[in-house]
């Protein structure tokens, strides 16, 4: 509630502070008319004495006039003979009773409509007095009707006499009913604020949070940063000693789904502190400097906490060059640029801050004022071969009573190369999902499945099971790049079989439809791990990306050949590029022009004449290289796409087979 009131603004603050007064005030109001009239209720039924029906206690004299009394009641009695008083009462409200008094005096009857100080008296004086025993009491539903025709017209001339505690009877109800509506309304106004915008501003408390930085596998390099933080923050006061007294802000960069996440709600648990997670992308409320808003509200909810944690994910726009933009995303970012600033209050110096985005300086251009703000930066990365293996034996031990033993999971983490911890997390949870549709246990084969199903998509036969030339011309398509490949792996292995099927990147082929990117067939591959490629390996990608559209060419000749192979013309020409235009490769100078459309003074899209000619040269030849290579593999073409036509899919185990056979044949 506190988190709440104090990121509100001045005017909801004074709205919420009045009407929890008018709530206290009505409500008090009302409890007080309520005592009178329960007093003043008291007093008149202390007016009643015993009597019997048929007694004539119950009945009025018809034949006796009615005048009106002059003075007051009490005067009358004590100074004219009595034979009988009578109080007539009607109930107002639960506890408010309306009363007239008539007395009956020498042949009359006097009425009279007392006061409420006038009824207190009369009621203390009827206990002791001699005319205490004429009192009777009689409810005005059970008079006659021409008692009740009496009483109206005694209604007319008392109207304007009647005691204030009945006047003031309404009031009392008005009073409670408005104090029950501030209520409700107070409610839903703070049951609204809590359920909407204010739901994504709540700190979590460190016993709330799961895990502990011992669930994060591998990644100790990453580790060991965070621990810096941990360290001076603990012992700030020792590092001040070495002039290290700025705020403590911490950037976090990487890939999605590498843990920066965990990692900081870890970090404000070993530190004992609550935490407030909020996407940057959400800052923006719709209305103007609603990111600023939010990013002030933020800061006032630390404030109060005074020692605490605040992480700011998805900040990618924040960390962006300001101008030229939209002018209210620079005013959320010159807010965070003050939040994060050097000069702080007391109050400030223990927040840390933890800004997440997905991209680093050394990726895409980012703020320098921003920047300046982190003293410390963390750079998350992907896991690499035994990090994998560690995280995927991490999450299969969490099931391991459904695991079958002695996985051999080598297969599964080449195929993950590049892939994060959250990618891995989501493949065991597809295989853990289809063991269970299956009803078997989790094993190799359906890791690999749910590889397939998380990496690919979803397949199915359908969309291709009727289009047979189509289903032919992407069998060709696919083989082209196989053979291509498996000719370069031969040649370097002096056919090894064994490890060229440890070492080809295909895994599958497959010709169901993948509508993930509209394709009617699928090869599923590794991904390569070699981050530094020398020209031969660029001319061996080339080679793979054309043994598509060179395999179509000699099977349906020039005028066959389709669009399916646009995407791998697509990379061929940016491979090409990269090696000519940026590496100087082909050419006599090592100069990188890509880098001059980068920092502003080219269009990267122009491509000068000599870089053109280079690429058209290398691209002519390394497609004819292509099609002498497939030219000799033609009849094992044809024998394999009989195969895949035939099973639908193959392989890379099933397909070395083929090879093989159709060699010793």
């Amino acid at each position: 509630m506190l988190d709440w009131f104090v990121i509100q603004s001045l005017l909801v603050r004074l709205g919420v502070l009045v009407m929890a007064v008018l709530i206290l005030l009505t409500g008090i109001y009302s409890v007080s008319l309520i005592s009178k009239q329960a007093a003043v209720s008291r007093q008149v039924k202390a007016m009643a004495v015993e009597g019997k029906a048929g007694e004539g206690v119950w009945s009025l004299d018809d034949k006796l006039p009615v005048v009106f009394g002059a003075g007051s009641v009490l005067s009358f009695i004590e100074t004219h003979p009595v034979a009988r008083i009578t109080v007539i009462y009607e109930p107002l409200m639960w506890n408010v009773s309306e009363r007239m008094i008539l007395v009956e005096s020498q042949d009359k009857r006097y009425a009279y409509y007392p006061s409420d100080l006038e009824t207190r008296i009369f009621t203390d004086k009827a206990v002791t007095a001699p005319w205490g025993s004429k009192l009777v009491f009689i409810p005005r539903g059970e008079l006659s009707p021409g008692n009740l025709e009496l009483f109206e017209r005694l209604d007319q001339r008392f109207a304007n006499a009647r005691p204030q505690s009945e006047k003031d009877g309404w009031k009392a109800g008005v009073s409670g009913v408005l104090s029950g509506a501030l209520s409700l309304a107070l409610l839903t106004f703070l049951y609204l604020h809590f359920k909407g915008q204010f739901k994504s501003l709540k700190f979590i408390e460190p016993a709330q949070v799961q895990g502990s930085i011992d669930d994060l596998v591998g990644m100790d390099d990453i580790k060991a940063e965070v621990a810096q933080i941990k360290d001076q923050y603990q012992r700030r006061a020792e590092y001040a000693e070495y002039g290290i007294v700025k705020p403590f802000n911490v950037m976090f960069s990487g890939p999605a789904g590498t843990g920066k996440t965990k990692l900081a709600s870890y970090l404000a648990k070993e530190l004992g502190l609550p935490i407030l997670f909020h996407s940057a992308a959400n800052l923006e409320t719709g209305f103007v400097a609603g990111g600023a808003n939010t990013l002030s509200r933020i800061m006032a909810m630390a404030r109060r906490r005074k020692k605490c944690v605040v992480f700011l994910d998805e900040a990618q726009d924040l960390f962006m060059k300001r101008g030229g933009r939209r002018k209210f995303d620079d005013d959320t970012a010159n807010t965070l640029l003050s939040v994060l600033d050097g000069v702080r209050s007391v109050n400030e110096a223990e927040i840390i801050w933890i800004v997440a985005s997905n991209f680093n300086s050394e990726t895409m251009q980012m703020d320098e004022a921003m920047l300046r703000r982190f003293q410390m930066k963390v750079d998350f990365r992907m896991p690499n071969r035994e990090e994998r293996l560690a995280i995927i034996g991490r999450y299969l031990s969490g099931r391991a009573d459904k695991v079958l033993p002695d996985l051999d999971l080598r297969h599964l983490v080449a195929v993950t190369e590049g892939r994060s911890p959250a990618d891995l997390e989501t493949i065991v949870n597809q295989a853990g999902i289809t063991a269970v549709q299956a009803g078997c246990m989790i094993g190799a084969d359906t890791l690999m499945q749910a590889a397939e199903r998380v990496l690919v998509g979803n397949v199915n036969t359908d969309t291709t099971v009727e289009r047979e030339r189509d289903r032919r011309i992407i069998a060709v398509h696919e083989w082209g790049h196989f053979l291509v490949d498996l000719a370069h792996e031969r040649k370097r292995t002096n056919d090894d079989w064994e490890l060229i099927l440890a070492d080809m990147k295909t895994i599958k082929i497959s010709l169901k439809a993948n509508p993930r990117n509209n394709a009617l067939g699928f090869v599923f591959h590794k991904q390569g791990t070699n981050l530094l490629k020398t020209k031969g390996d660029i001319e061996h990608d080339v080679r793979v990306l054309l043994g598509g559209m060179a395999n179509e060419e000699l099977f349906f000749g020039e005028e066959g050949t389709t669009n399916g192979a646009h995407n791998d013309i697509t990379r061929v020409t940016k491979l090409l590029h990269h090696a000519v235009a940026e590496m100087g490769m082909y050419r006599k100078t090592r100069l990188n022009f890509g880098a001059l459309a980068r920092d502003g003074q080219g269009d990267k899209s122009d491509v000068d004449e000599e870089t053109r000619s280079i690429m058209e040269e290398q691209s002519e030849r390394l497609y004819a290289e292509t099609r002498e290579i497939l030219a000799g593999l033609r009849s094992l073409t044809a024998h394999l796409v009989d195969k895949l036509l035939e099973g639908g899919e193959m392989g890379l185990e099933e397909a070395l087979f083929e090879i093989r056979s159709f060699e010793a044949s």
